[in-house]
């Protein structure tokens, strides 16, 4: 049987054709040189990587080395790889010999199947609720008969409810893993590699957080579905600044390693509402992420021209500045920003409303270059790949690309933020002002950013109310003169 390579994210059982199939892997330390990715997110990769090597044994071949190239001239027969999760993987082997390239895995929609639906749109925008309806009927779940469970086909309504007035959701923290040796022989790598000059990490050091096997994986997935699946739904949008796993699964990283199948995970959600453990908008909104929005991603990664990485549509050109891109929580007095980069620095992880409506809000309002913050993304979470944060960022997070994903900007004030979230009454700041010492810098930025991309957004019919609002703004000038100097100090 031709051995299979398996990248350092295609590490499930399901990436080999046979349970005795051999497998190489290769563990290049320039990737890590190249680029200073979070220190958690790379004791994750590498850890999993020779965990995977180490449950294969023998028939593994794992070779440590500077490239990929120079541990692939080791290599003396044929090879077959899974489709690789992006551009630049995906070109490195195309230009091997001997190296097949099978069809992608790990996603709960083939390329062929996607291909299909795009093309039977007839010209239509490739809208992610469609595509998402498409595949619970496709795949049979969350469906009775033709009709969606619990009689719609989503809850956001239901899933949008602001936190309850407690420090936490008051539910048990999720399942931790156990390091072990392997841990142990990764973490002093790391520190030797730092010390000799040959990396350099950003953010905090361990303990690992997220599951780096297929069984610690799969005890995740049977806590989250037992113990917090149950609380996701109301409150999946919401923030709490003393509780940064909220009722979220911490699944994304172990899916975007391929130890878990996306249909597996849905299925497991849906026996539980199925069995009556866990509410039908909780288990829906859980459903949607997993083979809606994530396989949407992925095949908007691939659909779009290669170019789609380098669209800047709004002219955003102010250089990301040093304090965020070091994750210097302590230098910012704004109470949500601060709350939120402490936490990327301390698990390289916050769930998709602070990556949305804080960080990535944040850069969007000060004009931030689209490429530099889709890189720090990448770079900075422990679930973060190209094909994720491509899409992800410059579509829906910095609207860079004109309106393919989103309908209009994920730009929001301090309004929002205060109503998601407990960050607000403690914040130096005030959410209902936007001039002045005490001006909140989303509620203020939020109008600057609309002032500065006026004649770009006119058209955007749902944005016509907040775009008449700045003729009504008597302090519009001085709001603009206040956020110009504000620049890229932190706020």
């Amino acid at each position: 049987m031709t051995r299979r390579w398996l990248f350092g994210d295609q590490l499930g059982r399901h990436f080999l054709d046979d349970a005795d199939q051999p497998a190489l892997i290769i563990e290049s330390r320039a990737v890590f040189a190249r680029r200073r990715f979070h220190r958690q997110k790379a004791h994750l990769v590498l850890s999993a990587m020779r965990h995977r090597a180490a449950e294969l044994g023998d028939q593994c071949t794992y070779v440590r080395a500077d490239t990929y190239g120079e541990a692939l001239a080791s290599v003396r027969e044929s090879l077959t790889v899974c489709h690789p999760t992006t551009h630049a993987a995906l070109d490195f082997v195309n230009r091997l010999d001997d190296v097949e390239v099978l069809p992608a895995r790990g996603f709960a929609t083939s390329m062929e199947d996607f291909a299909a639906w795009a093309d039977g749109r007839g010209g239509k925008r490739l809208l992610m609720e469609d595509f998402y309806r498409d595949g619970r009927r496709r795949l049979g779940i969350l469906m009775d008969g033709a009709d969606p469970s619990g009689g719609v086909w989503n809850f956001d309504k239901e899933n949008r409810q602001p936190p309850p007035r407690q420090p936490t959701l008051g539910i048990d923290e999720p399942w931790w893993p156990d390091e072990d040796e392997i841990d142990d022989e990764v973490r002093h790598d790391l520190d030797r590699w730092a010390a000799d000059g040959d990396v350099a990490f950003i953010g905090e050091d361990g303990p690992r957080r997220f599951a780096a096997t297929r069984r610690e994986a799969l005890a995740a997935l049977r806590s989250f579905v037992a113990e917090r699946l149950p609380g996701f739904g109301a409150h999946e949008d919401a923030m709490l600044s003393s509780d940064a796993w909220m009722a979220h699964s911490l699944l994304s990283a172990p899916l975007n390693l391929g130890l878990l199948d996306p249909v597996e995970v849905a299925h497991r959600a849906e026996d539980a509402y199925r069995a009556g453990d866990a509410p039908i908008a909780s288990v829906e909104g859980f459903v949607r992420q997993v083979i809606g929005w994530r396989d949407y991603v992925w095949h908007l990664y691939w659909q779009q021209p290669r170019s789609y990485r380098r669209r800047n549509e709004l002219g955003a050109t102010t250089a990301l500045p040093r304090w965020f891109a070091e994750l210097d929580h302590e230098s910012v007095d704004a109470a949500c920003l601060s709350g939120v980069l402490r936490d990327v620095a301390r698990h390289g992880w916050v769930h998709h409303i602070p990556r949305l409506m804080v960080l990535g809000n944040y850069a969007m309002q000060r004009g931030w270059r689209p490429a530099q913050v889709t890189d720090w993304f990448h770079r900075s979470f422990v679930d973060g790949y190209d094909w994720v944060m491509v899409p992800n960022v410059v579509g829906m997070s910095q609207y860079a690309d004109g309106g393919v994903m989103a309908t209009k900007p994920y730009a929001g004030g301090g309004a929002y933020i205060d109503r998601m979230s407990d960050y607000c009454g403690g914040c130096r700041y005030d959410p209902k002002v936007r001039v002045g010492d005490n001006a909140c810098p989303f509620t203020a930025g939020y109008w600057a950013f609309l002032e500065r991309n006026r004649e770009k957004l006119t058209g955007n019919y749902r944005l016509a109310q907040p775009l008449r609002g700045l003729d009504r703004l008597r302090d519009l000038d001085a709001l603009v003169e206040q956020e110009r100097d504000r620049g890229s100090r932190a706020p």
